[in-house]
């Protein structure tokens, strides 16, 4: 099943595959992904697809550089980031997804 994926303002949007639907929802501990506390799904690296915004997507990575978290600069909302943990993947920011409350999954565990 895809979902549309889209950050606040509507600068960007995403078609996204998911690994195994929503049942991958998660959050992550590490010291970037604690303070931003979305919930996160799987989808395979060809899952995540750009609808419009590619241009526009803005990237921040730290420390070992290899993971990719990607972001509206201008409302700010994280829309996926490839993971250190698994690069052959993405995870995909739960809250982004339209028709998709992370509230009616919890409790979501984290990681």
């Amino acid at each position: 099943m895809s979902y549309r994926l889209t950050c606040h303002c509507g600068a960007i949007e995403l078609e996204v595959d998911l690994t195994d639907g929503l049942k991958t929802a998660r959050r992550c501990d590490c010291s970037f992904c604690r303070r931003r506390g979305a919930a996160m799904v799987s989808a395979p690296l060809d899952g995540v697809r750009f609808v419009k915004g590619e241009d526009h997507i803005a990237l921040y990575q730290w420390n070992t550089m290899t993971a990719e978290h990607y972001f509206c600069p201008t409302c700010g909302i994280y829309t996926h980031h490839k993971r250190r943990s698994n690069p052959n993947e993405y995870g995909v920011n739960m809250g982004a997804l339209e028709g998709v409350n992370p509230r009616d999954y919890e409790p979501i565990p984290w990681t």
